[in-house]
């Protein structure tokens, strides 16, 4: 019988993630905080965690100083010991910017020293930047039952988002016999989760064929499909990609929906709690005699006198007197002075509400933001990291207030989705 531990997890944390907009200004997308005291990262090193897996290593790119940070030594997720461990890698760079990750094949390739260095019969490869739960022990049984050279996870999406994945065609016992990559006009709607099982000899030898070959999805599987034999694992529980603001903050709010599906501390996700120096652990949330608070979740540390509706609010944030949080998703000690209001909006870490301020001013949903019109178009405005809003100014639908922002870089009262006053 296989035990989890023979097989090396190596987790793809690079991605710029770009549509994530100013989220990812000052950290890498699986740094993203996410539902109140996790990180998104925190899901995926969790799985491996839960499910027997004990050598992780995890690629690097972008931005990765916030992700390094974050994982440390891995003793939040049990990487420490003899025979365990977490070991970020960083691409091989020094002799040409040519040298950073390509793709996600290219990216395993430039780390196959340290698959060598950690013997095992199987490699998973994961994405850090999803929201699930799963069994990779199952995953790794199914493989082997199959004697498949690749195991794909891949589940049911509407038709209307299979262009944004891998998409595969299956025959009665599972094995993939047609492969497309993102398609326009979709054959099917089986879509890939990014999770690959290799037997690894057979990565090694697929890896050092080609080296023009830089991405699985594009490149490696539909070679192997017409030449080795690759399965789909379906997988039919709660998974979401949240690269997208959209996306981002209708995962944040599936976890104060009932029967959504989501439920962290069920599945058992490990934050870091003493990332960055500040323990997340703090004390109890304090809820003033004045507040009110329906449908959200509210961390630690929280102080309460206002109003709070159908959001997720991280640990230190205050809500003052006659304040309302309503459908947002607020980070770590941001603050709403007497009187603001925040409507459909994404705060970053530490920003200040002045009093009587609104964000997310109007009802008039259609107007897109100029700017990013794909990453902001159905309400929901961005506040950067440490911004500061004074007093009485009004943020409309879309909008984005950038990093560090203060009341010089105010010059009226009233701001739209166009970047202009009004």
């Amino acid at each position: 019988m296989r035990e989890s531990g023979d097989a090396l997890v190596l987790l793809l944390a690079g991605g710029i993630g770009s549509r994530l907009n100013l989220l990812v200004g000052h950290r890498a997308k699986p740094a993203v905080p996410f539902g109140g005291i996790y990180r998104i990262i925190d899901f995926s090193l969790s799985n491996v965690m839960n499910s027997g897996l004990t050598r992780v290593g995890v690629l690097t790119q972008y931005k990765p100083l916030s992700l390094m940070a974050h994982i440390g030594d891995g003793s939040a997720w049990d990487f420490t010991g003899r025979t365990r461990g977490v070991k970020i890698l960083p691409p091989r760079t020094g002799e040409l910017d040519s040298d950073w990750y390509k793709g996600t094949a290219d990216a395993i390739r430039q780390n196959i020293d340290f698959i060598l260095a950690n013997p095992s019969e199987q490699v998973v490869v994961l994405s850090g930047d999803h929201i699930y739960r799963m069994d990779f022990d199952a995953m790794l049984s199914y493989h082997q039952h199959k004697r498949a050279d690749i195991t794909i996870g891949m589940m049911v999406v509407p038709k209307s988002e299979i262009h944004q994945f891998g998409s595969g065609i299956i025959d009665n016992e599972n094995r993939i016999v047609d492969w497309e990559e993102k398609p326009q006009v979709p054959r099917t709607n089986l879509a890939s989760m990014g999770i690959y099982v290799f037997d690894t000899p057979y990565l090694l030898r697929t890896l050092e064929r080609n080296r023009k070959e830089v991405d699985f999805g594009m490149d490696i599987i539909p070679r192997a499909i017409n030449e080795d034999r690759v399965f789909a694992y379906p997988f039919y529980g709660y998974w979401r990609d949240v690269g997208t603001v959209q996306s981002y903050w209708e995962t944040n709010m599936d976890i104060i929906r009932e029967n959504s599906g989501i439920s962290p501390e069920e599945w058992e996700i490990r934050p870091n709690p003493e990332y960055g120096g500040r323990p997340m652990d703090r004390a109890p949330a304090r809820f003033l005699s004045c507040s009110q608070v329906s449908s959200s979740l509210i961390a630690a540390g929280c102080v309460i006198e206002g109003t709070v509706i159908n959001s997720v609010l991280s640990p230190g944030v205050r809500v003052k007197k006659g304040a309302v949080i309503s459908n947002s998703v607020i980070f770590e000690d941001c603050v709403l002075e007497e009187g603001a209001r925040v409507d459909l909006a994404i705060l970053d870490k530490r920003v200040q509400v002045g009093s009587g301020a609104v964000v997310g001013h109007g009802d008039n949903l259609t107007e897109v933001n100029k700017a990013y019109p794909k990453h902001l178009y159905t309400g929901i405005s961005l506040v950067g990291k440490e911004a500061k809003i004074p007093g009485g100014v009004s943020i409309g639908r879309n909008c984005i207030v950038n990093y560090s922002y203060n009341e010089d870089n105010f010059h009226g009262k009233n701001f739209l989705a166009d970047g202009d006053s009004a």
